[in-house]
């Protein structure tokens, strides 16, 4: 290899307008100064033709017989446009919001959907802009479309719907990094809605119910164990102590007479329930006579 030549990539960056340019010749100085001697003699009308005020938020880049005048482009205030020889552009350094259309997409898991964003880009070099390329704005849009499809493109759907920051950001840097010889600065990017068809909303809806429902059924079977331990808890303590029983009726009588004051509540002991119906039982046979 050639030590002399340069790589491919070094030659397209100094073939690019502006990146390097050269004089105006003999015949552009001859040219020049006919201008000059020409605003000089028409002085007093020349001056409301020959300055023009560029805003704060703005950027003219100067072309004197075709060429960029400085690689700088001139701006804010006044600048001095000779008759005939120079031409100027107007650039706005503002920040310049771009809608991403929907973009239909095919994912990685084969799932149609469609996916619309924002871009916030600003120009940062006006002579960048203006010489390289036909229309930035319009380059930019474009490549902003193409750049969304191709990342989301490798992409399952639920990586998309869980992971939007990361996918913003990888598109940002690479929309910053295609778009950097055309004096481009990408600020932001963000996805602003993905659309999945209907029947793949409901299937998805369906499984999500279906998860809600079984881990509350796992929630309620728990309550219900630990229910279970702290009656069986409770009984033990009971079965140890026969007036704790008396003090919790006690104690429900309570809670029962504050809600419902209507209603009176009498607890009796078990035994004494089974000693009456014994009784009644015994005196139901003794008054049956025997029949001989």
């Amino acid at each position: 290899m050639d030590p002399g030549a340069s790589s491919p990539e070094k030659q397209d960056k100094e073939n690019l307008v502006g990146i390097k340019s050269k004089g105006l010749g003999v015949c552009g100085w001859i040219l020049f100064s006919l201008s000059f001697l020409l605003m000089v003699i028409t002085f007093p009308v020349s001056v409301w033709m020959c300055l023009k005020i560029i805003k704060e938020y703005e950027r003219a880049v100067v072309f004197r017989l075709g060429r960029i005048q400085a690689q700088k482009a001139k701006g804010p205030g006044l600048i001095l446009v000779l008759p005939c020889v120079d031409v100027f552009v107007k650039v706005d350094l503002r920040t310049v919001t771009c809608n991403i259309p929907p973009q239909e997409i095919l994912t990685r898991d084969s799932v149609t959907t469609q996916v619309d964003g924002v871009v916030y880009y600003r120009i940062y070099s006006a002579v960048s802009a203006v010489a390289n390329v036909n229309d930035v704005h319009q380059a930019t849009f474009l490549l902003a479309q193409t750049t969304l499809r191709n990342v989301l493109g490798t992409q399952t759907l639920s990586q998309i719907l869980a992971g939007r920051e990361e996918i913003a950001h990888s598109i940002q840097t690479l929309l910053d990094d295609a778009t950097e010889l055309w004096g481009i600065r990408v600020a932001r990017v963000e996805i602003k809605d993905v659309r999945i068809p209907v029947q793949l909303q409901r299937s998805m809806a369906a499984e999500a119910e279906a998860t809600r429902e079984a881990r509350a059924r796992v929630l309620a079977a728990e309550g219900e164990m630990n229910a279970s331990k702290s009656l069986k808890s409770a009984s033990m303590v009971l079965a140890e102590s026969p007036i704790a029983l008396q003090l919790r009726y006690l104690q429900t009588l309570t809670t029962v007479a504050t809600e419902k004051n209507s209603t009176i509540v009498f607890p009796l002991p078990m035994n004494v329930l089974e000693g009456i119906g014994g009784i009644s039982y015994d005196n139901n046979h003794k008054k049956v006579p025997n029949k001989a």
